[in-house]
């Protein structure tokens, strides 16, 4: 559904994304990772069609998204990581009016909103003022709305950003039903999300793919020694001593302050099972003469993996980072994404990251037909009409 291959993306003289290859089937849900600024948002904004890049080429549904982007733009809902909508709007007449900015026939529109907001489970709000709604509502009605059209494909930048764990929760049970029948590309840096709902992931660091496969796939390869967790009583020395002997043993860290003798330590082995570890590590305990009080196996989570594979540079960073410079006597153009994204397509914008586009100027239906979910209105209500 989504096939991304050798994408580069430059600002004047950075480049933020970085020969970029990865590809999402028919059904899946696959988690876009990368710490800020790493160019997910960047990616984003070109397989939507609000950015073009520097070199590579993408793919959506079947349709070049450089040679044929309103096809694409019709067969994605895009809900931005800021959703743009207008808060003195009631819900139902904002989803009308997003309706026909997509080009929605008239026939089948009032049907759309309605298994919108049944999905997304609104339809307790639909008379509601959306600015009176709390941030996890807000969010709900943008998500209707990039349902709007019934697109095949979701990109979701960011869905759970401010939502109180509640919200957090719903979301994240809501992202996996719309998964039943769409195909998803969620982009975030909250690792437990990306676990509980994805079944593929995707790691992007300074605009360079890291890490791809499913989740138990990367944490099996992530690591090749065995960490036990270990709460002793007894001396430093005869600890170390003791547990030094073990087979496989390969070193011990304290992770805890002693007291009264009480120490708590990270002890890694090589080339060893678990089983075979904790055994030895008790019965060290017992010949030694020290008190074992707690001994726990430390799994490889998702945190670790993205960990791994985005803090093993060290050198200053080369991506969406790092601030352009300024010729002398010049000021620096913005850095990150915060530029602004209204930015005529002709300028060079610095950055990648950002909040959604905000338009400047009224749409027409047609245009507003060709986007998905996440393009801003227009600046006031009147003027959408």
């Amino acid at each position: 559904m989504i096939e991304v291959t050798h994408i580069t993306k430059r600002f004047l003289d950075r480049e933020v994304l970085k020969d970029i290859t990865f590809r999402v089937d028919r059904g899946e849900i696959v988690g876009f990772l990368g710490p800020n600024g790493a160019g997910k948002t960047t990616t984003l904004r070109i397989l939507t069609g609000y950015l073009p890049a520097t070199s590579g080429r993408a793919t959506v549904a079947g349709h070049d998204v450089f040679e044929d982007s309103l096809a694409v733009r019709r067969s994605i809902g895009y809900l931005p990581e800021n959703v743009p909508m207008y808060p003195e709007m009631r819900v139902n007449e904002f989803l009308r009016f997003r309706s026909n900015l997509k080009g929605v026939p008239k026939s089948e529109r009032a049907k759309g909103i309605d298994r919108a907001m049944e999905q997304v489970q609104i339809g307790d709000v639909r008379t509601r003022i959306i600015g009176q709604l709390s941030k996890g509502y807000r969010q709900r009605v943008g998500l209707a709305d990039a349902l709007l059209g019934k697109p095949q494909i979701l990109i979701l930048d960011e869905p759970t950003v401010g939502l109180d764990p509640n919200q957090i929760r719903q979301t994240r049970q809501l992202i996996r039903d719309l998964g039943k029948d769409h195909t998803i590309l969620l982009s975030t840096h909250i690792l437990p999300e990306v676990e509980a709902v994805a079944t593929r992931v995707v790691i992007v660091h300074h605009g360079r793919l890291v890490g791809e496969g499913r989740p138990d796939e990367l944490k099996a390869g992530a690591r090749s020694s065995l960490l036990l967790n270990v709460e002793a009583r007894g001396s430093r020395e005869l600890v170390d001593r003791s547990l030094g002997g073990l087979p496989g043993f390969s070193s011990t860290k304290v992770t805890s302050e002693p007291a009264a003798d009480v120490l708590g330590l990270a002890v890694t082995f090589e080339g060893i099972e678990s089983g075979v570890a904790r055994e030895g590590v008790f019965a060290a305990a017992v010949k030694d003469g020290w008190v074992l009080r707690g001994l726990e196996a430390k799994t490889v989570s998702l945190e670790d993996v993205f960990a791994d594979l985005t803090t093993e540079e060290k050198e200053a960073p080369t991506g969406e980072e790092a601030p352009p410079t300024a010729p002398p006597g010049r000021k620096a153009a913005p850095s990150g994404e915060e530029a602004n994204p209204t930015a005529p397509r002709s300028t060079a914008v610095s950055g990648g990251e950002s909040t959604s586009p905000q338009r400047t100027s009224e749409p027409s239906a047609d245009e507003g037909g060709a986007r998905g979910g996440g393009e801003a209105p227009p600046a006031s209500k009147e003027e959408g009409k």
